[in-house]
């Protein structure tokens, strides 16, 4: 099992990954194959199913399915740019993506919210089809956004459980798909997690691609992160959450050096920097998925603990961190989910929080039993966690819950340092009760706004 830790960790926009930066690939990949038909399309339409439909608006599917079907990416994303292609959009009911011509797009007839109808194959399912200019359907996909920005078609998720059999899977030099061989493989070679996963990029990338890359990825959380400690102000969705980080950033700043403070304090140092990315994420800016945009704040803001805080810490580690990270993120994905529709949010802050678990105890010397074991505790203790979102908002609880998540990693860590590495519970059985766990909870509790929190606070 081989995914890239430049898949995983992908520079993208708010508020989610799935809900937003997931249909927006969804419909430039819709595109580029309606490019290659034979005739030409009059018009096109978008139905969206499952969560997608249920906290669609709160997330900003709906505009960012729009973006997609116009041709933007998120990765290159400019937000001048989209707002004006939107604004088009609600003035003509044309998109013109390059290539294709004018295409008709009535978003309050052409989008279609399907509250009643989920797809089979994931719970953030859309399908995307192409008019004729009778408006009969030409050309229809079925998509699934199945977490972190991934998207698969209805084909591609239905071939996807023979992957553990395929012959055309990617040749690495550590194919390890379970936290078992990862630490076998460790043992056999000498190598520590972040080494046997730098080699398997290396299949793909050189030294220099894979550094540059890693820092980059760091840059952009460094940025987002900035930029949420130095901005203040009401997000947006209509629940009027004031943004917190910055007051709270300045008062620590105010504090540091007096000899009675607490220390404790320095949880909420942690929290902070999760919550700055949090906040940037649910007003739209630009985060990197780590491993989903829900989840965006937690591995940075244990970076940025580690890096400000702990003595010795070096930028120049930071690739080691990361790598670290996306091993463990890549067993979780493989073995389970990074869904929060799929599992709730012990795969999106649960998983982050592993993944922040490990590379902390990478980079502060522990051995690769030692950082199996700092992922395990964090995993171990999201287990069961709901996704519930007030007002289908990636706001309440989810920007605080990010900073918990933080909390976590660095205790999960500390403690796994503590020891030899050897503890009751392997990370494997933690990573398959999340399965089994998200498999088992009701769809209240999965993205869909229907329980918890999203049903007991006001959504005004």
């Amino acid at each position: 099992m081989f995914l890239s830790v430049f898949d995983l960790f992908k520079v993208g926009v708010g508020p989610s990954s799935s809900h937003t930066m997931g249909p927006m690939v969804a419909g430039a990949r819709f595109l580029d194959e309606l490019r290659q038909q034979p005739f030409r399309a009059h018009g096109l339409k978008a139905s969206l199913h499952g969560s997608l439909a249920f906290t669609g608006k709160g997330h900003a599917t709906d505009r960012a399915t729009i973006l997609g079907l116009a041709g933007f990416v998120p990765a290159t994303l400019d937000a001048d740019a989209a707002e004006s292609a939107l604004a088009a959009n609600r003035a003509t009911r044309i998109l013109s993506p390059e290539g294709l011509g004018d295409l008709v797009f009535d978003p309050d007839r052409d989008l279609r919210f399907d509250f009643d109808h989920a797809l089979p194959g994931h719970a953030n399912g859309m399908t995307l089809s192409a008019t004729d200019a009778q408006g009969d359907v030409i050309f229809h996909r079925i998509y699934y956004s199945i977490g972190g920005g991934f998207v698969l078609t209805d084909e591609e998720l239905a071939r996807k459980g023979d992957e553990k059999r395929s012959d055309d899977a990617p040749k690495v030099p550590y194919p390890f798909s379970s936290a078992a061989e990862m630490l076998e493989m460790a043992a056999s070679s000498g190598k520590s997690i972040a080494r046997m996963k730098h080699d398997n990029e290396r299949v793909f990338r050189s030294d220099a691609q894979i550094r540059d890359g890693l820092m980059r990825i760091w840059q952009v959380m460094r940025d987002c992160m900035d930029r949420g400690l130095t901005t203040d102000g009401i997000l947006p969705g209509g629940l009027s959450v004031r943004r917190r980080a910055k007051a709270i950033h300045e008062k620590l700043l105010a504090e540091r050096g007096m000899n009675l403070t607490a220390p404790h304090v320095i949880n909420d140092w942690m929290s902070t920097y999760a919550m700055a990315v949090n906040e940037e994420n649910a007003a739209g800016g630009q985060v990197v998925t780590a491993p989903t945009n829900g989840a965006a704040g937690t591995v940075p803001a244990v970076i940025r603990y580690w890096l400000d805080h702990v003595p010795g810490a070096s930028e120049r580690d930071i690739p080691e961190f990361l790598l670290t990270a996306a091993a463990i993120g890549g067993l979780v994905k493989h073995n389970a989910s990074i869904s929060g529709a799929e599992a709730g949010c012990q795969a999106e802050v649960g998983s982050a929080s592993a993944m922040a678990a490990a590379g902390l105890a990478a980079v502060l010397g522990g051995t690769p039993e030692q950082v199996e074991n700092a992922a395990e505790i964090a995993l171990e203790h999201h287990l069961g966690m709901t996704c519930d979102p007030v007002k289908g908002l990636v706001q309440v609880p989810c920007i605080e819950r990010n900073g918990l998540g933080a909390i976590k990693a660095v205790s999960a860590a500390s403690l796994s340092l503590r020891g030899d590495g050897s503890h009751f519970v392997p990370l494997d059985a933690a990573i398959e009760t999340m399965r089994q766990t998200g498999r088992d909870m009701s769809d209240k509790y999965k993205e869909t706004s229907l329980g918890g929190l999203a049903v007991n606070v006001p959504n005004c």
